[in-house]
């Protein structure tokens, strides 16, 4: 598939002008030979790494005297320890995709660059201001803008049409509400000698638990895991309990594993047929598209009080401690990368939401939307978007509440005491930023 993607690319992206590929092509200013250094997490949903170098290539054509050199750290957390410690090492990269979450984390580090600063023309702001502001809920601090939006997705539903069909159910109706879903998922569930050989649902429970949990939350009329200045969590609110409680129903009832649901192997189970449904990251869509042996559908998440999503994935970021130089080559390339045909582009080979609403406008997305409509699922839903959980020390606040859902799911807790030593942990991290 990635040597698919990449001549994909390598025939709609290189061409290098206007006239041949549509990507508006931008001259930097930079005389001086350059390289710039990029940390990017290479293990994420749609093969992008590839997809990166071709970008890195062709801006080189175009800019003959910067060198964008991307380092592939493993996952987000992984790209933010090995971040981390580039810089406390004296080794700080120009910019990096990271996760839009670790924003507090690395404001507390006096790390980054705000992008407004760079933003001296008009032609600049309306760049700025030309994103999703759902995109840019975990972007901001206040008013001052630190991150943007790349490879950025929201979770929505994926089911099997054929298993749905096989069930008595309606392949063109998926579930729209919490008790639809729980139905739905019973009746999609096989089983066969004692053996579930199909499961009506998986929503994973490692890796991203906090963010399946977070849909849970906000389905709630809005209610969120934190506040908007990343020093309050709510782990212990009633309605994080009822989400908690309900998604531990799925498994209770039989209808999804026992125990916990891997994130990494949720997508190859569900196109090998083990479940019918799935809930993941708009970042897969393209891998389900591809290797997809059977008709599929996607949706926005079933509700409760109302419909809802918190988005998710990654923001390019501009570092201190470099050069003005480089942090104004850095912020060129940036706005190179999120032209609207190259966002248009990136969509179509990752399955990530296009980041601004003028990619959707490009000849290519509305050829791309008209051949293959559930493309437009999560950018719809953003309509009911909310900022994903990100607070100050985030790898700590964020493991207290991923430790609580793993020992409800595991039987080792009931759902109120988890989440009440959750909280406590997050009031303990958290005091010193208050």
């Amino acid at each position: 598939m990635k040597k698919k993607i990449c001549m994909l690319l390598a025939g709609t992206m290189l061409a290098g002008s206007l006239g041949t590929t549509g990507f508006a092509q931008e001259e930097t200013t930079t005389t001086e030979p350059m390289e710039l250094t990029m940390y990017f997490p290479v293990s994420v949903g749609g093969g992008p790494d590839a997809l990166i170098d071709d970008l890195c290539a062709q801006y080189h054509e175009e800019n003959p005297n910067i060198t964008i050199n991307p380092v592939y750290a493993g996952s987000y957390a992984d790209t933010r320890t090995k971040v981390q410690a580039a810089i406390k090492g004296g080794n700080t990269p120009d910019l990096a995709i990271m996760f839009s979450i670790d924003l507090y984390s690395l404001l507390a580090m006096d790390a980054i660059a705000d992008i407004d600063s760079f933003c001296t023309t008009e032609e600049d702001q309306q760049w700025l201001d030309g994103f999703y502001d759902g995109f840019m809920m975990n972007s901001r601090d206040g008013e001052t803008t630190y991150g943007i939006p790349w490879q950025r997705s929201t979770i929505v539903l994926y089911y099997n049409k054929d298993a749905f069909e096989a069930a008595g159910l309606d392949p063109e109706q998926p579930p729209t509400t919490w008790d639809e879903l729980y139905e739905d998922a019973q009746k999609l569930t096989i089983t066969e000698n004692g053996q579930t050989t199909q499961y009506g649902i998986q929503i994973p429970s490692d890796g991203y638990a906090y963010w399946m949990l977070q849909t849970f939350c906000v389905q709630q009329s809005g209610f969120n895991l934190m506040n908007d200045t990343g020093t309050e969590t709510y782990y212990d609110d009633e309605r994080t309990a009822k989400g908690l409680k309900f998604w531990k129903s799925l498994s209770e009832n039989g209808s999804q594993p026992s125990g916990i649901v891997a994130w990494a192997t949720t997508p190859s189970d569900f196109l090998e047929g083990k479940t019918a449904m799935m809930y993941h990251t708009t970042g897969n869509l393209t891998n389900v598209k591809n290797n997809a042996t059977f008709d599929f559908g996607v949706a926005m998440l079933p509700e409760n009080e109302s419909f809802g999503s918190p988005t998710g994935g990654g923001n390019f970021y501009i570092f201190k401690g470099v050069s003005e130089e480089r942090q104004q080559a850095a912020f060129d390339f940036i706005k190179w990368m999120t032209d609207d045909e190259r966002v248009a582009q990136w969509s179509i080979d990752t399955g990530y939401v296009a980041t601004r609403p003028s990619a959707y406008e490009t000849d290519r997305m509305k050829q791309y939307a008209e051949e293959f409509p559930y493309c437009l699922v999560a950018r719809d839903q953003l309509e009911y978007g909310y900022a994903e959980l990100s607070t100050y020390n985030q790898a700590e606040v964020q493991k207290a509440i991923d430790d609580a859902i793993s020992y409800v799911m595991t039987d080792q807790q009931d759902v109120e005491t988890a989440l009440a030593a959750a909280q406590q942990t997050a009031d303990g991290i958290l005091q010193a930023y208050r």
